[in-house]
């Protein structure tokens, strides 16, 4: 049997705060029709996905912060969240397939499709696709966890650093944050490799 894990980031372009990832194998009774481009859905309707993802599949979420992010480069700090949520959906798998009533002495092989250009060092067959996060249901459920999962993680940062306005832009350039940055300097989680 194979099971399709589905890989994608959030927060590849902020200014600050960590880059998340989720991995995520969906069962087949799973209401796919909840599913869109984290993008493209409400905050309401990723948050209520998120609660069904993470009761119904097999998941996992991961981040890399700042400083790690200056020392390796974006896009390794995204490939490396994508790798580790992947290894710690699979720790969750065994479980997970009992609950669900796989045949446990069956071959199972899991293949990975990921969001982007390049593809993470996984230890499955994996394959890359531009806007896979609009395409199949395993990706777009990676996405809403890694978006929801940072999303919550700025608003935690907000009410540490108010100053900079996280709530309303979750670290993204927007003109307020690269304003803010040059007035006072940067905060404790600005991301110092980017331009502000």
């Amino acid at each position: 049997m194979i099971l399709t894990c589905g890989l994608d980031e959030a927060g590849r372009g902020p200014l600050a705060g960590p880059v998340s990832a989720g991995a995520v194998i969906l069962p087949r009774n799973f209401p796919f029709e909840i599913l869109n481009d984290s993008k493209k859905m409400t905050e309401k309707k990723r948050e209520a996905a998120e609660k069904l993802i993470k009761e119904k599949s097999c998941w996992a979420v991961s981040f890399v912060d700042e400083k790690k992010i200056d020392e390796i480069n974006i896009l390794q700090a995204s490939m490396l969240a994508m790798k580790n949520a992947y290894d710690e959906m699979l720790k969750k798998l065994p479980l997970w397939l009992e609950e669900n009533g796989f045949n446990l002495s069956e071959k199972i092989e899991i293949n990975a499709i990921a969001d982007g250009t390049k593809c993470p060092e996984v230890s499955c067959v994996v394959r890359c696709e531009p806007k896979a996060d609009g395409k199949y249901c395993e990706v777009m459920a990676a996405s809403i966890l890694a978006k929801v999962a940072r999303d919550r993680l700025m608003l935690e940062y907000d009410k540490k650093y108010p100053e900079y306005g996280y709530a309303k832009h979750k670290g993204y350039p927007t003109r307020a944050h690269r304003e803010i940055c040059r007035k006072i300097g940067p905060s404790p989680i600005q991301r110092l490799s980017f331009k502000f």
